[in-house]
C-alpha cells in the first residue's frame, strides 16, 4: 500500500509532502487499518479550514480524500504525524 500526505496552509504557507510504501513492513497493518479509517472519514472535494490553518490531502493507492483542522479525526491525525515523520 503507497500512503501519500500532502500538507498546505499554514502561518507560512509551506507546503510539505511525503509517501510511505507498506509493502514488506512488519508493521503493515497498522498502517493499512490508520490508512482506511482516514479515507472513510475524507471528504472528496478540500473542505473550507480556518485562517491559517493546515489542510491535506491523503491518497492511499490512488484513492484521495481531503481533510482540514482543527476538524480531523484521531484515525486522520495519527495518519498524518506518521506519514509526514516516517515519510520520505
Amino acid at each position: 500500500m503507497r500512503i501519500q500526505v500532502r500538507r498546505t496552509g499554514g502561518f507560512a504557507g509551506i507546503e510539505r509532502q511525503a509517501e510511505v510504501d507498506t509493502s514488506g513492513r512488519a508493521d503493515a497493518d497498522e498502517w493499512h487499518a490508520l490508512a482506511e479509517g482516514a479515507l472513510a472519514a475524507g471528504r472528496g472535494t478540500p473542505p473550507a479550514g480556518v485562517p491559517d490553518g493546515f489542510a491535506y490531502r491523503i491518497t492511499v493507492d490512488g484513492r484521495s480524500v481531503y481533510c482540514a483542522d482543527p476538524r480531523l479525526t484521531p484515525q486522520q491525525r495519527a495518519l498524518i504525524r506518521r506519514v509526514l515523520k516516517e515519510g520520505a
